[in-house]
């Protein structure tokens, strides 16, 4: 059985964006939080993490966590174009 990834995760899952450089959250969609990542200037984009409403599974880890890095987030970004 596959475990559920970052790209499984429902576009309409609440979910909180920020940064590590303490500027306001982004308290969104997933969907949301992926729009606004895509604008993102490269070093914002480093700082960046998202806030789970649910746990998912990642690569490499034995359970599940509740926080998303910005190469995942990137993820979630290149699904959102490629789903247009």
């Amino acid at each position: 059985m596959r475990r559920a990834g970052v790209a499984d995760i429902p576009w309409d899952q609440p979910a909180t964006m920020i940064d590590l450089e303490g500027r306001a959250p982004i308290i969104g969609t997933i969907r949301d939080c992926a729009m606004h990542f895509g604008l993102y200037k490269p070093h914002a984009k480093t700082q960046a993490r998202i806030l789970l409403t649910k746990p998912v599974h990642r690569a490499g880890r034995a359970t599940r966590t509740w926080i998303l890095d910005p190469e995942e987030i990137a993820q979630l970004t290149t699904r959102l174009e490629s789903e247009g």
